[in-house]
């Protein structure tokens, strides 16, 4: 399916575009909302996640499956649209109900973006559109996930600076961008979603905004550690969250992490984000509850 999506034409892919998305709008009162989100952390297996998910028989994914749709971006790009448009990118309750005729359980539908964590207005706003919505956060060796960050902006060509000098910039880059995102619930900062590679590692307060609005049952932190040195368990305690069977894992690739050129950063920025994240690295273990393997 997909590799006739890749060989379709443009203009081809913009009718189907156009009449599916037509389509998905006009039945989006049969759409049911997400069942789970994967809210981040960024660069820390929210891709890999995402897609170990879909290939469970009873995970659907997002409307078209053509599309390949990881996510809407809905809580902060597309704050201006209708909870209809919301809606429009999962499946239908129709089929839902006949998949359900064959599995002999609920199917569920999701979606995935490791800045949900991170904007502190998105789990307000994911509360008042979904309540009921689980979510699963991904935690990952914050040196590790920084550098990872750096690379990834790199490659997309947003980032001039050394990483060295982006760590000595990325408080001057952030300043004031939270009190303008909080100041309006539509804007949108490319700083603080590119250039936050030392602040994102910090991750308890992200951790408590969100529990400021969910229940801890709603929310399963997992190390990423864990996931890919012990996949199979750890895709098992997600599936269990879920209220899914646990099923044999059907890949376990990972997803995204092509264009890395190492793991760790040099040993100057290494040491200065060590110290930087050691002494808050308690508090994280007591809120995930759990030693974190790093």
């Amino acid at each position: 399916m997909s590799s006739i999506k890749d060989r379709a034409p443009a203009w081809m892919k913009d009718i189907a575009n156009v009449t599916t998305r037509g389509w998905a709008m006009a039945t989006a009162a049969d759409r049911p909302l997400p069942d789970y989100l994967i809210i981040g952390c960024k660069r820390g297996g929210t891709t890999s996640m995402f897609n170990y998910l879909v290939r469970h028989p009873g995970v659907m994914h997002m409307y078209p499956e053509i599309r390949g749709t990881k996510s809407t971006d809905y809580f902060f790009k597309g704050s201006g649209r209708s909870e209809r448009w919301y809606r429009s990118h999962f499946p239908s309750e129709r089929h839902r109900r006949s998949l359900q005729r064959n599995l002999g359980y609920r199917p569920l539908s999701g979606e995935a973006s490791p800045y949900y964590v991170w904007d502190p207005r998105i789990a307000g706003k994911v509360r008042d559109v979904a309540p009921e919505v689980k979510s699963i956060l991904l935690l990952r060796e914050p040196v590790r996930r920084a550098w990872s960050h750096y690379q990834e902006r790199v490659q997309n060509k947003v980032e001039p600076l050394s990483f060295a000098d982006a760590l000595d910039a990325e408080d001057a880059r952030l300043e004031g961008e939270v009190e303008r995102m909080l100041a309006d619930p539509s804007y949108y900062s490319p700083a603080h979603d590119f250039y936050s590679y030392r602040s994102r590692g910090d991750y308890a307060p992200q951790i408590r905004n969100w529990l400021e609005h969910f229940p801890r049952e709603q929310l399963l932190i997992v190390y990423a550690e864990d996931l890919y040195r012990n996949t199979e368990s750890t895709f098992s305690e997600v599936c269990d969250f879920l209220e899914i069977p646990r099923i044999a894992m059907p890949t376990k690739k990972s997803f995204n992490s092509t264009w890395r050129t190492s793991d760790l950063p040099p040993e100057t920025e290494t040491n200065r984000l060590a110290a930087v994240y050691e002494p808050l690295r308690a508090e994280v273990e007591e809120l995930v509850g759990k030693s974190a393997p790093w």
